[in-house]
C-alpha cells in the first residue's frame, strides 16, 4: 500500500509543475486568443534563470526562494517585451500566424540560451530544508514532493482571488467571453492583454525554477513540456484554470500508475486521454460552445483560374525545372526533389487548411504512414519500389478516414489538438514497435529499383508523382466539391441549411489532403534510403505549418512558395552557427512584414510593377 501511496504523491507533484505552465498558458489563450508555442521556451528560462541565482546567490532557504521568485519575475518580463514587440503587431492576423511568430519565438530563444548558458546540461542544487526524504507508510517521499503538492494548489488559490476578487481579473475573465464588448467599454485591450501576458509567462517562469531540484536544466526543456501543456489545456477546456488543474492530476496520475502495469505507454497516453475526453466532451472538461475560437473570420473572395500569361509563365518555370538536371550539379538534383516533396507535404496541408478549414498539428502522421507503409512493404514484404509505391498513399488514405471520422466532429483548436493526437498516438506506435516499424533505428534500404537508381531517373520519378498529385489537389480546389469545401469553411450553418453534409465533405477532404501526404512520403522514402519516427513527429508538422502559412495561407500558390523558400532557407542556414535564430528571425520578419505570406508580396510586387508599365 505504502508503494502506490508514493506513487500517487509522485505524480501530484508532478500535476503541481505541469498545472504551473498549463495555468499560464491558460490565461494568455483565453484573453489573447494567441495558441503560443514559446510557452515552453518562457518555462525553459525560467529554469535557466532561477539556476543561475540560486547558485550565485547562495543564500539558504531565503535565497533559495528568492531566486526561485525572481526568476519568475524576470520571465514575465521577458514575456512583457515579446508581446509588445511581436504579438501586439499581429494581434489582428490570422490566429495561425500568431502561432507561427511564436515558434519563431522558440528558435530564436534556444540559440540565445545555447550561446548564453552553453549546450550542456546544468544540475542545480536541492532546495535548502527540503533537501530529504520522509517515510510514508514506509516508502520515503522527498520533502521537495510534498512542497510541490502543496504550491500548486495554492497557486489556484491565488489564481482564483486575482480573478474573482479583483477589478483586473473581472476584466480578464470578461475578455476571455467577449473581448469586442470589453473594448465598446473603453477598456484599454492592449495592456489588459500586456498584463495577462506577463503572468501567463511568470507562471511559466516558475514552473521551470521549480523544477531544478527535480531534473537537469537542459535545452531541451521547452518542446519537452510544451505537447503536455497543450493536451493538459485542452482536457481542461481552453481558457479555463480549474481546468488545468483537474486536467493536470488527471494526467499526472494516471501516468504514475499507467507506466507501472505498461512503460511504453507513458510517451502517448496524454494524447490518448485527450482524444478520448475530445471525443466525448468536444470542448474539454471545462470549457464551453465557442472556445474552440477557429472558425474563418470573413469569407475569402472565390478562386480565379491562372490567366493567360500566368500560365505561360508556369509551364515555362516547370520547363525549367524539367530540365535543371542537364546543367545543374547532382547535390542540387538531390535538393530540387527535397522542394518537391516538401512542396507536394505543404500543398496537401494547404488543402485541408486554406480549402478546407480544417487546422492540422499532426499532418505529417499520414507522411509517414505512407512512407513506413512502402518501406515495410519493401523491407518484409519483398515487393518492388512501383508496388510499394503504390500501397505508401492507400495506407495513409486509410490511417486519414480513421482519424478524420473523429476529428472533423470538432473545429477550431480543439480540431488541431485532436490531430496532433493522432499523430502522437502514430508516432508512439513507431517509435516502440521495434519488431516491425525498427523503433528508434527505422527502417534502412529502402533505395530505388535499379532502372531508377539514378539521380536524374529518380528527379524525373519524383518530378511526375509530386507535380501529379499537386494538379489533382488544384483541380479539385477547382471543382464543386473543392468550392463546397470553401463554403463549409467560411459558412458551416448556412451550407447545412441548403443540405449540405458538412461533415462527410470535411472528411473526404480530410481523407485526400492525407492521401496526397502519404504520397509525398513515398517520394521521400525512397529518395532518402530510409525513414526514421521523425517523420511522423510532432515537428514535422508543425515544418508544414510554416511552409503554408510563410507563403501565405489564402492563395493557391502560398504553399509552393513556403517550401521552396523552407527548404532552402534551411539548407543555408543549417550550415551556420546559431542557424536557429537566422531562420527565426527570418520567420518574424515574414510575420510581421507580410502578413499574407510570400505569395501576398509577390502579388503586391507585381500590382505595383504593372501599374508602374501602365
Amino acid at each position: 500500500m505504502g508503494f502506490y501511496l508514493a506513487q500517487l504523491l509522485t505524480g501530484l507533484a508532478n500535476a503541481s509543475s505541469l498545472f504551473l505552465i498549463a495555468s499560464g498558458l491558460s490565461i494568455i489563450f483565453g484573453v489573447t486568443r494567441i495558441v503560443n508555442f514559446a510557452h515552453g521556451s518562457f518555462y525553459m528560462l525560467g529554469a535557466y534563470l532561477a539556476y543561475t541565482l540560486v547558485t550565485t546567490l547562495q543564500g539558504g532557504i531565503p535565497g533559495y526562494w528568492f531566486s526561485v521568485l525572481a526568476a519568475a519575475v524576470l520571465v514575465g518580463g521577458i514575456g512583457l517585451v515579446v508581446e509588445m514587440t511581436i504579438l501586439r503587431r499581429i494581434y489582428r492576423a490570422p490566429e495561425l500566424f500568431q502561432l507561427v511568430a511564436t515558434f519563431g519565438v522558440v528558435l530564436i530563444v534556444q540559440d540565445a540560451t545555447l550561446a548564453i548558458w552553453g549546450a550542456e546540461d546544468l544540475l542545480g542544487p536541492r532546495a535548502p530544508g527540503l533537501d530529504r526524504a520522509v517515510r510514508l507508510m514506509g516508502e520515503p517521499i522527498p520533502e521537495y514532493d510534498l512542497a510541490l503538492i502543496a504550491i500548486g494548489p495554492a497557486v489556484l488559490a491565488a489564481i482564483w482571488l486575482v480573478f474573482h476578487r479583483t477589478r483586473w481579473g473581472v476584466l480578464v475573465r470578461a475578455a476571455t467571453q467577449d473581448r469586442e464588448m470589453v473594448g465598446a467599454l473603453g477598456v484599454n485591450q492592449a495592456w489588459l492583454f500586456s498584463a495577462a501576458f506577463v503572468l501567463g509567462s511568470a507562471l511559466a517562469g516558475l514552473g521551470g525554477a521549480l523544477q531544478i531540484p527535480r531534473e537537469a536544466v537542459s535545452l531541451q526543456m521547452d518542446l519537452s513540456i510544451i505537447g503536455e501543456a497543450f493536451v493538459v489545456v485542452v482536457i481542461g477546456g481552453m481558457g479555463s484554470v480549474t481546468g488545468a488543474f483537474v486536467a493536470a492530476v488527471l494526467i499526472s496520475v494516471l501516468n504514475a500508475f499507467a507506466i507501472l502495469i505498461f512503460p511504453q505507454v507513458s510517451i502517448v497516453l496524454p494524447f490518448v486521454v485527450m482524444a478520448a475526453v475530445l471525443i466525448v466532451r468536444p470542448y474539454g472538461l471545462f470549457g464551453r460552445p465557442g472556445s474552440e475560437h477557429g472558425g474563418a473570420e470573413e469569407p475569402e473572395q472565390p478562386l480565379r483560374l491562372l490567366d493567360q500569361r500566368s500560365t505561360m509563365v508556369l509551364l515555362a518555370l516547370v520547363a525549367m525545372l524539367a530540365f535543371s538536371p542537364a546543367v545543374v550539379s547532382d547535390f542540387t538534383t538531390i535538393l530540387l526533389v527535397d522542394v518537391m516533396v516538401a512542396t507536394l507535404f505543404a500543398v496537401s496541408l494547404h488543402f485541408m487548411m486554406g480549402i478546407g478549414g480544417m487546422v492540422s498539428f499532426g499532418h505529417a502522421a499520414y507522411f509517414g504512414v505512407g512512407a513506413y507503409a512502402a518501406a515495410m512493404a519493401v523491407k518484409m514484404l519483398g515487393w518492388g519500389m512501383l508496388p510499394a509505391m503504390a500501397l505508401g498513399p492507400v495506407a495513409a488514405a486509410l490511417a486519414a478516414l480513421f482519424f478524420g471520422w473523429f476529428c472533423v466532429r470538432l473545429s477550431g483548436v480543439y480540431l488541431a489538438m485532436l490531430t496532433m493526437a493522432a499523430a502522437q498516438i502514430l508516432w508512439g506506435v513507431t517509435f516502440q514497435w521495434q519488431d516491425v516499424t525498427g523503433g528508434d533505428d527505422g527502417i534502412l534500404g529502402v533505395w530505388p529499383a535499379e532502372w531508377a537508381s539514378s539521380d536524374r531517373v529518380y528527379f524525373y520519378l519524383a518530378l511526375v508523382l509530386c507535380l501529379g498529385g499537386i494538379w489533382l489537389l488544384r483541380r479539385v480546389a477547382h471543382s464543386p466539391f473543392g468550392y463546397t469545401l470553401r463554403g463549409v469553411r467560411d459558412s458551416r450553418i448556412r451550407a447545412e441549411a441548403i443540405g449540405i453534409d458538412t461533415r462527410f465533405h470535411q472528411w473526404m477532404g480530410f481523407t485526400l489532403a492525407g492521401t496526397l501526404a502519404g504520397l509525398a512520403g513515398v517520394v521521400f522514402v525512397f529518395s532518402k534510403g530510409s525513414v526514421f519516427p521523425d517523420a511522423l513527429s510532432i515537428g514535422h508538422s508543425i515544418d508544414g505549418l510554416i511552409m503554408v502559412l510563410l507563403g501565405g495561407i489564402h492563395a493557391l500558390a502560398g504553399p509552393v512558395y513556403g517550401a521552396m523558400a523552407m527548404v532552402l532557407i534551411e539548407d543555408w542556414v543549417s550550415r551556420l552557427d546559431y542557424w536557429r535564430f537566422i531562420f527565426g528571425g527570418i520567420i518574424l520578419t515574414v510575420v510581421l512584414l507580410a502578413p499574407d505570406g510570400i505569395a501576398g508580396g509577390v502579388r503586391r510586387l507585381i500590382q505595383l510593377v504593372r501599374r508602374d508599365a501602365a
